[in-house]
């Protein structure tokens, strides 16, 4: 069937973070909401059906995953990806943030160091220092508007033998690189080298724009396999964030038994009713929905593309190779984060999340979700456009 993603879905009163929080959030009810990653877009007909028919059912009593669960998420990461996962390395936990903490907490003691490659997402920072762990910072290199890991920065921190950990972003939030199969080598050599266990959030491991590939870490190879953790969750690919589940695939039976173990101990090792029934329709049944999904974000990011280009100069788009996140360059607007901050809610009147909220690099950028319907998407860009027009007249600039 045919998917009409420009239909406009009122979201309000829902309890949405993203739109009934806009006021509280940011003090304004007219703020234009484009931050935190989620979609505008229904799910799949056959999830919602799905829901439908379990809640029609009448018993929510504790919910078991079926073979079938396992089966069709195996079989998606087979045929998108060619990685063939076994389902015994399969461990289930409530979103992928939960499976940072508990593989924080099996693998590594107090202030142990854990390594992350800034500007990322920023929970990154948060359950690395709620675990009282310490952060230690890899920036990504900018040059011609296109994002590079340090390599040479990362051996010389890996050296330090309280490095017990690396969480790497792949695809990258909010940069939006989908790292090549080479670059994820030199990584997980670096790492294996340096006894470094790397643990892999693939949140947008399937939301890759055309001319780019995504490589799971642990697919690579047998060695990296073992040394490392893979964290999934259909929650970007099918609009699912609601749900909190989360597939994190462990190959290394040490590392899977302990982290295991740890599920036990905080007792999350059962799941959400509708939970299941979403997830195992989604990767039974949403395959049509989400390839017309992504064709739909191409377009979306070719507008806000062309459209920024054409009509601001002053910012510069980097080029996403995944995610439905794109990272823009204010920085030639000359503000700090703060005064970019209130000149995107203020001004504006538009609500994106801060480059400098993503940690060293970020200050000077904004992150926009363009999982939206193209008439928010138009009313978003000529929000921008309009308050930077008058913020250079009033300074005297010559507009671009």
């Amino acid at each position: 069937m045919r998917y009409d993603f420009d239909q406009a879905i009122n979201r309000y009163n829902t309890n949405s973070v993203k739109w009934d929080k806009t006021e509280k959030l940011f003090g304004d009810k007219d703020i234009l909401p484009m931050w935190i990653a989620d979609m505008d877009f229904a799910c799949p007909k056959p999830v919602v059906d799905a829901i439908k028919a379990r809640a029609d059912h009448g018993i929510f009593g504790y919910t078991a995953r079926s073979q079938d669960y396992f089966g069709v998420f195996i079989d998606w990461v087979e045929r998108r990806h060619n990685w063939s996962v076994e389902k015994r390395w399969i461990r289930c936990t409530p979103g992928i943030m939960t499976a940072l903490s508990i593989a924080i907490q099996s693998f590594t003691d107090e202030m142990d160091k854990i390594i992350i490659q800034t500007p990322v997402y920023t929970p990154f920072t948060e359950v690395i220092e709620k675990n009282n762990r310490e952060l230690v910072l890899n920036p990504l290199n900018l040059e011609n508007e296109r994002y590079e890991m340090d390599y040479e920065g990362l051996e010389k921190m890996v050296a330090d033998t309280d490095v017990k950990m690396l969480i790497l972003c792949n695809p990258h939030n909010p940069v939006g690189r989908v790292w090549s199969k080479e670059e994820l080598m030199k990584l997980g050599e670096i790492c294996m080298d340096n006894d470094v266990l790397v643990v892999s959030d693939e949140a947008h491991m399937d939301i890759v724009y055309k001319g780019s590939t995504h490589t799971p870490f642990a697919s690579i190879s047998g060695k990296f396999a073992d040394n490392s953790i893979t964290c999934t969750a259909p929650s970007k690919t099918f609009n699912l964030a609601g749900v909190q589940m989360a597939n994190n695939i462990i190959p290394n039976k040490e590392l899977r038994n302990k982290f295991t173990k740890m599920i036990d101990r905080l007792y999350l090792g059962l799941s959400n009713t509708f939970g299941i029934t979403a997830v195992e329709n989604a990767y039974k049944y949403g395959e049509e929905w989400f390839d017309q999904f992504v064709d739909y974000l191409e377009g979306n990011l070719n507008l806000l593309t062309e459209f920024i280009e054409t009509n601001m100069k002053e910012i510069k788009v980097i080029p996403p190779e995944g995610t439905y996140l794109v990272w823009l360059d204010c920085r030639e607007l000359g503000m700090d984060g703060k005064a970019l901050e209130d000149f995107m809610r203020k001004k504006a009147k538009i609500a994106f999340d801060e480059g400098y909220t993503f940690g060293v690099g970020g200050e000077g950028f904004t992150r926009v979700n363009i999982a939206c319907s193209r008439h928010v998407l138009k009313d978003g860009l000529r929000r921008i456009e309009r308050a930077v027009k008058e913020s250079l007249v009033r300074v005297g600039k010559e507009i671009k």
